[in-house]
């Protein structure tokens, strides 16, 4: 390991961070362009109009750069390092006696200074960011008052009574349609003076096309002038238009929670016996991010230093594509299995970054020299 970044290390470091940024831009900005045109088709309902879709696409920003930072870092170190090969400037820091595993800490040195501002910002800007896209919609849409406070809970108001519930997930019905599960919910009603006249609180209130609204393992306290009086209610039908879509979309999904928030969000499941896997999935992915970056890149490096004497731009991009489409799914295929077959999520992300690592090794060693 280096003491402190030597000159050729700024030097490959800007040429490669360059690359890398203008590729991500490109990427980022495409598929801002496809989201944007997909909501064309909501434009139009309820109060949902085109600036509201302008808006929520732009929230969404920084999710987009978070996904796409990956692809772009490999395709834009490949090009990086594929336009020095070309001017020949590899070829004169190699004749300096820098060996390639040399020059790739100077790549993932520079790498890693964007891999860092992705994962704070997934911690800081996109959970927000992804709030304010969620109210946006929603309240646009459906013309519901949503909010949402930390540990995914919920808040929403019809008429005179206010629901709040720790958390909730959507479930697909065998008829294909969907149901709507709220955990731990509170309904408090209030008259017209503002007073809290009763509370209602139920371990789960489900919906359904069929059945409307039901509160299950419900105990109401209706609160008189000097009374409070308790009813216990296994099972009872609620009378209520508030849309299930409007409740789900409100509804925040793991992957936009910080990682303190899916921790919390891990321990209170785990501790009402409710199944936490898919923030497992999305808490794991966040602390291993950074490596699976670095590997990714590290691994594909050996092909740029492989080009020197053959293939253009064009292999060097094919490539990296490659690499980068071949290590998603090698994550997705590993992720699927880990939640199908109930193993440590840990493992799951373990294991493709180790894999890119002994390719890169494997590599290093038949491109030698």
């Amino acid at each position: 390991m280096i003491a402190r970044p030597m000159r050729f290390d700024y030097y490959l470091g800007r040429a490669v961070f360059g690359t890398v940024l203008l590729t991500w831009a490109v990427l980022v900005g495409l598929d801002v362009v496809m989201a944007f045109s997909g909501e064309f088709k909501d434009v139009g309902k309820g109060g949902y109009t085109l600036g509201h879709a302008a808006a929520w696409v732009l929230y969404t920003v920084p999710r987009r750069a978070y996904t796409m930072f990956p692809t772009a870092a490999v395709i834009g170190a490949l090009l990086g390092l594929g336009q020095m090969a070309a001017t020949s400037e590899l070829t004169a820091l190699r004749a300096l006696g820098l060996s390639r595993k040399r020059l790739s800490v100077s790549v993932a040195i520079a790498l890693s200074l964007l891999t860092a501002m992705m994962a704070i910002s997934a911690e800081t800007l996109g959970p927000w960011a992804e709030q304010r896209a969620d109210n946006i919609r929603v309240s646009a849409r459906y013309g519901y008052g949503l909010s949402q406070i930390r540990y995914n809970s919920l808040w929403a108001r019809e008429g005179d009574t206010f629901l709040n519930a720790k958390t909730g997930e959507e479930q697909l019905q065998d008829n294909g349609g969907t149901r709507l599960i709220l955990h731990d919910v509170r309904l408090y009603k209030v008259d017209e003076a503002g007073d809290v006249t009763s509370i209602t609180h139920a371990d789960t209130v489900e919906h359904d096309s069929t059945q409307g609204w039901t509160l299950k393992n419900a105990r109401r306290d209706v609160i008189g002038e000097r009374s409070v009086t308790r009813e216990v209610i296994a099972q009872e039908k609620w009378d209520s238009k508030l849309d299930a879509g409007a409740l789900a979309t409100g509804i925040s999904k793991p992957r936009n929670l910080s990682v303190g928030d899916l921790r919390n969000s891990i321990e209170y499941r785990e501790r009402n016996g409710l199944d936490a896997r898919d923030f497992e999935d999305v808490y794991w992915s966040r602390w291993f991010y950074p490596i699976n970056v670095l590997a990714l890149c590290l691994a594909a490096v050996p092909f740029a230093f492989g080009s020197l004497r053959s293939g253009g731009m064009g292999k060097r991009l094919f490539l990296g594509m490659l690499f980068a489409l071949g290590f998603w799914l090698l994550q997705l295929f590993f992720g699927r299995m880990a939640g199908a077959l109930k193993f440590d999520y840990r493992i799951a992300y373990a294991l493709p970054p180790i894999v890119m690592l002994v390719v890169s090794g494997l590599l290093f060693r038949r491109k030698s020299g």
